[in-house]
């Protein structure tokens, strides 16, 4: 087995491996063709077959996949400090041997296919522009402390030139929020968040509804994260016809 950087020599090989599946490989996908300046991927190979990928995103956000002896040479590689980590639940252990977890949770990669969506727009969900961002950052930061606590208006705004966002308006006030990012590939729904004071009215499968909707004008697929435990979300997500992919070991840590 060869560990190497992934080098324009190699590219072919690369997308050879990842457009087999692009839910599994997306954020290599992604990050490799529209942030390569910041990206890093190391290539385990067999001779000219992909074993294993390990993509290093702002040198903190790692990505894993592959066989267990291959991520474990990878793993090997990496020397970050600080590290926000996604891999195949197999590979939970070692990678708990070199990163303490200060958050670790099981996530399902949900994805849903043109004409198998069941779209129920009950109330009218709006586009969401600049102006907006301040209240957007607020409404993430309120419904999950822990994921989204030290997002800003500047950083909204500064996505906005990939992420749509669309929400709900009540009596004034921006009450649910959704994102989503569109490439060639499909569409990945990023941010699905309600102020609590407004749960259980149907507001987050509307924005659901309304996010697939715009993804199926032009693309496909449509694909999005959402953590195991978190049942009433699966539920809006398998209301609106999305089916569970895959899932995944994530974490946040530092290096032992």
């Amino acid at each position: 087995m060869e560990i190497v950087p992934l080098a324009p020599a190699l590219e072919h090989v690369f997308w050879r491996h990842v457009n087999q599946d692009i839910p599994h490989y997306y954020f290599f996908a992604l990050d490799w063709k529209y942030d390569k300046d910041v990206s890093k991927i190391l290539l385990a190979l067999e001779g000219n077959r992909v074993d294993a990928m390990m993509l290093v995103y702002r040198q903190s956000i790692v990505q894993l996949r592959g066989s267990d002896e291959a991520v474990r040479a990878l793993l090997e590689r990496l020397d970050v400090e600080e590290v926000e980590l996604q891999a195949e639940e197999q590979h939970e252990q070692r990678v708990l041997e070199k990163y303490k977890a200060a958050i670790r949770h099981k996530m399902i990669l949900m994805t849903l296919n043109k004409n198998g969506e069941s779209l129920q727009l009950v109330h009218p969900v709006v586009e969401l522009c600049v102006s907006d961002s301040e209240e957007i950052a607020l409404l993430m930061r309120l419904a999950n402390p822990e994921a989204w606590g030290d997002t800003t208006s500047q950083r909204i705004v500064e996505g906005m030139r990939r992420v749509s966002w669309f929400g709900i308006v009540v009596n004034g006030e921006l009450v649910s929020i959704g994102s989503v990012h569109l490439t060639e590939w499909g569409g990945l729904i990023g941010v699905v968040a309600t102020h609590g004071a407004h749960m259980n009215r149907g507001y987050a499968t509307s924005v659901v509804s309304k996010l697939v909707e715009q993804i199926f004008e032009n693309r496909s697929m449509a694909m999005i994260y959402v953590l195991a435990d978190n049942l009433p979300a699966v539920r809006v997500y398998e209301k609106v016809g999305f089916k569970p992919y895959r899932e995944y070991f994530f974490m946040r840590g530092e290096k032992r």
